[in-house]
């Protein structure tokens, strides 16, 4: 990201209430959420349309995957830093994280606490 303006991010959560939460945790940490999506497609259009550094993507995202949903965001953009989270954790499964382009993984009751730069460059 490395920009003189804040780093923009798209949050993508089928839960509202979740949206909600990580808007506000990451808008305290100087960041700038451009865009929120609920499904792969809507994921889709808010990155061509808002062009962000940065993307949130739930893992368990209705009837969409979002390993595929971040396999397919990176083909296209693969200098988007994307954090795939759940509410389970899936931090061992670090091959599959990786191998879909993810930069990392983040339990959702962690995102609070967790060092956003090791995975997104700071405001």
């Amino acid at each position: 990201m490395g920009h003189s303006r804040r780093p923009q991010v798209v949050i993508v959560d089928d839960q509202p209430s979740f949206r909600d939460a990580a808007r506000d945790c990451l808008t305290a940490r100087g960041y700038d959420v451009v865009a929120e999506a609920s499904c792969a497609a809507t994921a889709m259009r808010a990155v061509e349309r808002h062009d962000p550094d940065a993307m949130l993507l739930d893992i368990h995202l209705g009837a969409d995957d979002g390993f595929a949903v971040c396999d397919a965001v990176t083909r296209v953009r693969p200098d988007l830093a994307v954090i795939l989270t759940s509410v389970q954790n899936y931090e061992h499964f670090r091959e599959k994280i990786e191998s879909c382009g993810a930069r990392g993984f983040i339990q959702k009751a962690h995102l609070a606490t967790v060092d956003l730069s090791r995975f997104w460059q700071p405001a």
